[in-house]
């Protein structure tokens, strides 16, 4: 990315709400753990809880805070799992019944009001629909009248599939052409459960993979007209391709399983996988589930290994059909090395609207939220046909006498 394109980023950034500050009960506590259980001197003040003022008042002494959180209570604190309907008003579920399976389709949503939008959202590969929770909350402050329907992929988060004998299949169908039609029939199944006669404008943002999905629908038109625009988080098909390269690594280090929910959201905000605490609260417990043979130790929902026959299918050809779909077009990266060529030349052309968040890791909606939320908002006010107002038409003002055909005088 040329000098004059970061500039341009830096300035655009400079624009942002910052995002909420960190409650003082999720702080890093400092000091030594141990610290509170050493003997202190018999001479020594602070080796007292407390100490009796001259008029019987109990006073705290200096180095002391009798109302002061024990250390493993704001870790458990720090930690703790938030609910779904912190974030969304309705979890929903659609069964989708082929000739061999049935897959029920998991939804978090918040509807839209009035003539809002709707925007979906889909995660990447080993995450959930709850990835965009905290997202949701800061886009609805923006944007009120606006709805947000996220949705859990198969295999992911609570979507499942059964056989018609009623066991898990041995595989899932996680091909991009797959993906994409299960948008679709989750965006038409919500239509009909809110018993809409029309969708509503829609916005699609995805990140990774779901970028990848988004781009998919857009490419397709399987959601025809009512799709607005549509915006990538953090994935290009340069960098994907080169990061799948690493993924067989990255998967055997990470951890295998967790002793606790607590455990897998500390683990993901420790080694800044995740780096905001709130957000990996809401969304971590939904990537884990506990051992139906081992009580206390909790495994991956998703088996990340056993996608790898669909990874490079998902970001072959994504560049090409990012900027050849119709609809307004959004890219939030993470970094401004991760722009390949055809991209770079796109956005020369102005083919599309480019954000970058060199602050945040890879799950950008998930560091950012609310910068995210004002991005996706601005993205949308800026592609928002309802404030659109088209001149009349040659025939019609004839017709109503306000203009005389040519050559007539």
């Amino acid at each position: 990315m040329s000098h004059l394109q970061k500039s341009f980023a830096r300035a655009r950034l400079s624009h942002l709400p910052p995002e909420p500050p960190t409650p003082v009960d999720e702080q890093e506590e400092e000091g030594d753990d141990l610290t509170a259980l050493r003997p202190g001197s018999p001479n020594d003040s602070s080796s007292s809880a407390s100490s009796t003022s001259s008029t019987g008042t109990i006073v705290p002494s200096p180095s002391r805070n009798l109302f002061e959180k024990p250390r493993s209570a704001a870790i458990k604190s720090r930690n703790a799992p938030l609910p779904w309907d912190d974030f969304f008003t309705q979890d929903l579920a659609f069964d989708q019944k082929t000739p061999s399976e049935t897959i029920h389709h998991h939804v978090y949503l918040t509807p839209p009001s009035a003539s809002g939008p709707l925007i979906v959202t889909h995660h990447g590969a080993g995450s959930s629909g709850l990835s965009f929770a905290a997202f949701t909350v800061e886009v609805l402050k923006i944007l009120p009248n606006a709805g947000v329907l996220s949705l859990d992929a198969r295999g992911h988060g609570q979507t499942t599939t059964t056989t018609l004998s009623g066991s898990s299949p041995p595989s899932q169908d996680l091909s991009l052409t797959t993906l994409a039609e299960d948008v679709a029939f989750v965006v038409n199944a919500v239509k009909a459960y809110m018993k809409w006669s029309t969708l509503p404008d829609i916005v699609l943002i995805g990140h990774s993979l779901g970028g990848a999905v988004v781009t998919e629908v857009a490419h397709e038109r399987l959601l025809g007209n009512t799709l607005l625009a549509y915006g990538v988080l953090d994935v290009v098909e340069g960098s994907a391709m080169d990061a799948l390269k690493s993924m067989d690594t990255y998967l055997s280090t990470r951890p295998k399983s967790f002793p606790s929910l607590a455990s897998g959201i500390e683990w993901h905000t420790k080694s800044r996988t995740i780096r905001n605490t709130t957000s990996a609260r809401v969304s971590v417990p939904s990537l884990l589930q506990e051992s139906k043979t081992t009580k206390g130790t909790w495994y991956w929902r998703t088996d990340l290994a056993a996608t790898k026959p669909f990874w490079e299918d998902w970001f072959i050809g994504l560049s090409k059909k990012f900027l050849e779909s119709r609809g307004g077009k959004l890219l939030l990266l993470a970094g401004t090395d991760r722009l390949d060529k055809e991209l770079t030349i796109g956005q020369m052309q102005g083919k599309y609207q480019l954000q970058v968040f060199p602050e945040a890791g890879h799950f950008i909606q998930e560091d950012q939220p609310a910068k995210t939320a004002q991005v996706v908002a601005d993205f949308y006010k800026r592609n928002d046909r309802t404030g659109l107002v088209l001149p009349p038409k040659v025939d019609d003002l004839i017709r109503q006498g306000k203009l005389k055909p040519a050559g007539m005088k």
